[in-house]
Order: C-alpha cells, then structure tokens, then sequence
C-alpha cells in the first residue's frame, strides 16, 4: 500500500501540471480530502487508493529461534553484524558504514554518525556483553584481513578481498539465511523492529526509545508500542481483569461449576 502511495504521487503531479496548462480540467488521481458539513457543501472524497496504515512485522519466537540456529553457522562476521544490528537497533545502511573508530570497547558504545542515519542525527548507542564477545572475536579475525583503521566490516570474497562491505551484499546474506531458516518475511530491517517492540515490552519509556532509534518524532515510535501490548495489557488487567477472566473461565470450564 506504502508504495503504490508513493508512485501515485509523480502520476498526480503530472495531471496537476496538465490542468495548469489547459490541457485537462481535473486531475483524475484525486487526494483523499473531508469537507466539513452535510449535502452539497461538505463530505468526503476518497483516494484513489485506500490508504491503510500497518504495523512492522516481526517474528515469532520460534521464527527468531530458527533464524538464530542458522546464523550460529555463520562466520563471525555476519553473527557480529546480526547481533549489532539487533542490540543496538540499526538500520541496513547504518551497521554497514560503522567504522572502527565508532567502537568503544571499554563502555559497550558505538557512534552511528549522522551522515549515516535517515533522520541526519547523531547518536550514541550501546551493545550488550555477548556482543563485545563477538567484536572481540571479529576485530581479531579482520587483522587478518586488513591492519588499516577505517570501515568495520570487510569483504572477504576473492574479487573485493578486504574492500568495504557493501550494502546490497549484506542484503543478499540476510535473504539468503532468511530462505534457509524458512522465515522469508525476515529482512535487514526485522531485527531494528524486533528490537523496538523489546525495549516496548520491557516498559522502556516513549520518550527514551524514540532517543534510542534515532527518531525525529514519537509518532514513529508509538508503532512499536502498539505492537508489543503493552499499553493494552496494563490496562485489561487494571481495569477489567477479574470479568475477563471470569468471562473466558466460563468457556473453559474454570469457573468452577464446570461444562457440559
């Protein structure tokens, strides 16, 4: 939906151009619009496209474990860029252009540069003490490919051996272990969510993990709240939790008179 939005949009300038001109009287791809008031005077008008707005998928727990149990087979490399990406929620282009001087061992950080990111802001994020594992493993197997500070991850293929790893290649790796794990839907973006709806379920504050992904405003981050329930769950078991559960024990029989 997301993207026949944005190619509709080129087709509607293009006949706002023609009624400029004279050439049409209307514009044919409409902008969905409401006009306040009854009859002739107001109402609504529908786009072209139906715009629907739908939360990021992300795996279930058994999906996640089959994705993990063929990364385990992986060379250091990819399990580190795996487990950064999720640890500190990074974005494709993001993991790809970290550079060893944006690690800090010794506090668990790495800087995602501005140039990097989609919103052109800078921020500081941390990484877990499994991860520093995994980096420490990984920095001593790329002295073995290049000595030279600059891009942190390496190709290791024949024809560009120690070059910087590119975006696409990566891409090629995480849809070549997603078929093999048989979880197609996991992408290079499915771990940044997966980690988001986490620090959600975790009871993170809005505030705080808007500052934690690198976004401009929350309305991006509430996508992650409506998805872990978290909202939703405190309140159904604040408000309503003993009729609730009176209401289902009565179809299951746990209601202490039983079932016929």
């Amino acid at each position: 939906n997301a993207t026949l939005q944005q190619r509709l949009v080129p087709v509607r300038l293009f006949y706002d151009f023609l009624v400029e001109e004279g050439v049409r009287e209307s514009n044919p791809v409409g902008r969905g619009r409401y006009t306040p008031g009854r009859g002739r005077g107001g109402g609504s008008a529908r786009g072209l496209v139906p715009r629907m707005v739908k939360l990021p998928w992300i795996p279930a727990e058994a999906e996640w474990l089959q994705v993990l149990k063929v990364f385990r087979a992986e060379p250091i490399r990819n399990r580190l860029m795996l487990a950064l990406a999720y640890d500190a929620a990074l974005r494709r282009e993001e993991l790809c252009s970290l550079r060893t001087e944006d690690i800090d061992p010794a506090h668990r950080t790495l800087r995602v540069r501005a140039e990097t990111t989609k919103t052109r802001q800078e921020r500081m994020v941390p990484y877990s003490a499994s991860t520093g594992v995994l980096l420490g493993e990984y920095l001593r197997h790329r002295a073995a490919l290049s000595r030279a500070r600059g891009p942190l991850f390496l190709s290791e293929s024949r024809r560009n051996l120690a070059q910087p790893l590119t975006l696409w290649t990566w891409s090629k790796v995480v849809r070549r272990l997603a078929l093999a794990a048989d979880v197609p839907r996991f992408s290079t973006h499915t771990t940044r969510h997966l980690c988001l709806t986490d620090l959600a379920r975790m009871g993170w504050e809005l505030h705080a993990i808007a500052s934690f992904a690198g976004h401009r405003s929350t309305e991006s981050t509430l996508r992650y709240i409506h998805l872990s329930g978290r909202e939703l769950s405190a309140r159904l078991n604040a408000s309503m939790s003993h009729l609730h559960a009176w209401r289902v024990g009565m179809l299951t029989g746990a209601d202490g008179r039983g079932t016929e």
